[in-house]
């Protein structure tokens, strides 16, 4: 006698059956049309910002001007396709920031048809979470920790130098930047979903907590101007983070515990 599928797991399965089982040449076709909107919208974000490169890059250069003396509120070019190298290069990046919604929206609707219930439903808080914490490492390094290490490079090269910064220096030491500490913002949401998958627990963090502040200073000494108020600006919050970060691996340790079937008793016919 056949028997019926239970509601509950079918319910929980992907949806790619659902659709009629598409083959791997469906795959690639499906994948080529996301692909061809997200470069629409890239596309179309790189022209607006384009329209508006001078205001963006004003916005970038903002913690340089603060920093620098009275005299020397400028920023010069040795070549001369160097502006136009990197308004471009800054116009497209501004582009991918404001074609993200429709490129995480692609992203979804090619993965979506395949993930599991349970899947769906660490995506989004995943996603919200990491968006989140990237914006607010950028934001850190931008309004707390270039103003300050800026100034303090400049009055640390004394008063028999003056600073010329070049347009392109400045603009790929301040990407990287931004790059770094939005990703080093991303430590507690890195911790829990290691926690998540068994692969550190709370209390391995807590013993190696010594350990994790000797990294994190020596990380913040490398990646600061070399002055003590900078490596601070960088490695308290970084602490608060790796702190966070112990809070999460407990909530999403939890979370693995509850989601574990219990280990299956040996009957007594056949022990173990």
């Amino acid at each position: 006698m056949d028997s019926k599928p239970d509601p509950g797991t079918e319910a929980e399965s992907p949806q790619a059956e659902e659709q009629g089982g598409l083959t791997f040449m469906d795959h690639l076709v499906e994948l080529r049309r996301r692909l061809i909107i997200c470069a629409l919208a890239v596309g179309v974000g790189f022209f607006g910002a384009y329209a508006v490169k001078e205001y963006i890059f004003e916005i970038m250069a903002w913690p340089l001007i603060q920093a620098l003396p009275d005299t020397d509120h400028a920023l010069i070019f040795t070549n001369l396709v160097e502006p136009f190298m990197v308004y471009l290069k800054l116009s497209f990046a501004a582009g991918i920031v404001l074609a993200l919604p429709v490129i995480m929206h692609q992203v979804w609707m090619f993965i979506g048809p395949g993930l599991y219930s349970h899947e769906k439903r660490m995506i989004f808080p995943l996603v919200f979470l990491s968006c989140l914490f990237f914006a607010a490492g950028a934001a850190f390094g931008y309004f707390v920790v270039f103003p300050f290490g800026f100034k303090a490079l400049i009055e640390f090269a004394g008063p028999s130098m003056s600073a010329f910064p070049s347009v392109k220096e400045y603009y790929g030491l301040v990407s990287k930047m931004l790059l770094v500490f939005g990703l080093i913002f991303e430590l507690p949401l890195f911790i829990s979903v290691f926690a998540r998958f068994g692969l550190v627990t709370p209390a391995f963090l807590r013993k190696n907590r010594r350990y994790a502040i000797l990294i994190i200073f020596v990380a913040a000494a490398i990646l600061t101007p070399p002055d003590v108020f900078s490596q601070l600006l960088m490695a308290l919050p970084l602490l608060v983070l790796y702190e966070a970060g112990i809070l999460g691996a407990v909530i999403f340790g939890r979370a693995r515990e509850k989601a574990e079937p219990p280990d299956p008793e040996p009957s007594p016919e056949n022990p173990a």
